[in-house]
Parts: structure tokens; sequence; C-alpha cells
């Protein structure tokens, strides 16, 4: 595989969605595809597939095109879906709550071991087999357990506070869904996730295409979406 540092932050991005592709792909047992096949499905050209899957080694034989099964294990270890990650949510508002209940996330290798949060009413409340604690315990927690990652689903004002205390408690990754873009002057990886921007991004659409006055109104013969 190819020096790490190399591989540019929009490759990385784009590693999520081939697997999820190649993972429908498996479902409907086929086992083999070519990089303009793949093209076809995901709108992405087959010259970028093969470029992003490059950076890694590439995966693909000439005249055969990728092994289905191969390239999905090969990507899933690349994303570290190997690494059986345990997580921790501190916040468990509604954001908190809906982290704790999706299932998919374990079967892509992230285990959720802890729920923190500082409010009395929800303290010691049961979420998906969980119970909640106060965020007083956090330390003491982290020295008894393996924590990796911490998703910070707390409000605006706190989010620093609360991220470097997960910080100097040792946890590397931070999944914040502030809407404050997180820096922190620690050896910590932070992944800012802000669902408001795309739905404005949602909004802008709808607005270019279908409301009036909007440079993209309508017309009978527009594409939908995914006929591109």
């Amino acid at each position: 595989m190819n020096d790490k540092k190399k591989v540019s932050l929009a490759v990385v991005r784009r590693l999520p969605r081939y697997y999820r592709y190649l993972a429908d792909l498996l479902k409907m047992d086929i086992t083999r595809i070519s990089s303009k096949e793949l093209s076809a499905r995901m709108g992405i050209t087959a010259s970028q597939i093969r470029q992003d899957l490059n950076c890694f080694g590439g995966f693909g034989q000439q005249g055969y095109g990728y092994n289905v099964e191969v390239l999905f294990r090969e990507i899933g270890a690349i994303l570290g879906l190997t690494n059986n990650y345990t997580t921790i949510i501190i916040g468990a508002g509604h954001m908190g709550q809906a982290l704790a209940n999706y299932k998919n996330f374990e079967k892509r290798g992230f285990k959720n071991i802890g729920i923190f949060d500082v409010k009395e009413e929800i303290i010691g409340k049961e979420i998906n087999g969980i119970k909640v604690m106060h965020i007083d315990e956090l330390d003491e927690f982290v020295k008894h357990h393996k924590v990796d990652i911490a998703m910070l689903t707390v409000p605006y004002e706190v989010t620093p506070i609360v991220a470097e205390k997960a910080a100097k408690l040792g946890i590397k990754g931070l999944w914040n869904f502030s809407p404050m873009d997180l820096k922190l002057p620690y050896d910590v990886i932070i992944e800012n996730v802000h669902l408001s921007d795309s739905l404005m991004v949602l909004g802008y659409r709808l607005n270019e295409r279908f409301c009036k006055g909007g440079r993209g109104e309508a017309k009978s013969g527009d594409a939908k979406d995914g006929e591109k």
C-alpha cells in the first residue's frame, strides 16, 4: 500500500461510499465488476475510481475488473473497520439517543460502550441497553475501558470544554456534532459533522430547480436526480 500521507482527504471521504456500494453488490451476488460498471452505478467517472483505488494499490485486474468481495474487504481494512473501535456518546439528548440507537455503527465495527450527560432527569436512563452516566464519571470510566472515539452531541457553548476533557483523558477521536468547527491543541483527530449544512445544500437545490424566481426553475424536460 502507498504511504497514507500521500492520500488526499477527498479520496478518503469517497471510500465509505465505495464500501456501501460494494456491500449492495455482494447482497445481489455480484462477484466482479469493472470500473466502468461501478461508475455507472455510483455516478463517479471510471477514471476517478481507478485513481482513487490506485492510491491503495489498485486491486483490479485488466480484463477482469475488481473482485467485489476482495475489494469490499480491503476497503473495510483501509477504513479501520477491522480495528473494532469503541465509542462513547457525550450528550444524551435527541441526537445522542438517535446515535445510541443506530444499529449500523456496530455492524461497521464501532461499538458504543458508554453514554454521558449532566441532566439529572436522564442519568440512569437506559438507551439501547446502556445506562446514561453523569459526565463526572467519565474520568473513572476511561481508566477502566478502552475508548477510541467520543461522539459529542452537546450544546455549542460547552463543546470546547467537553472536547478538551475527552482529549486530556486520552481519547484520540472526536466526532463533533456541534455547529462549530472544533479545533484543539492536542494529538486528537476531529471529524466535524454539520447536518444543517447538508440540509441547506438541499434547500439551495430545491430553490434553484423548483421555486419561482430561482435560476433553475423546473422545466418539463428536466432530468430527475440519478438520471444524469
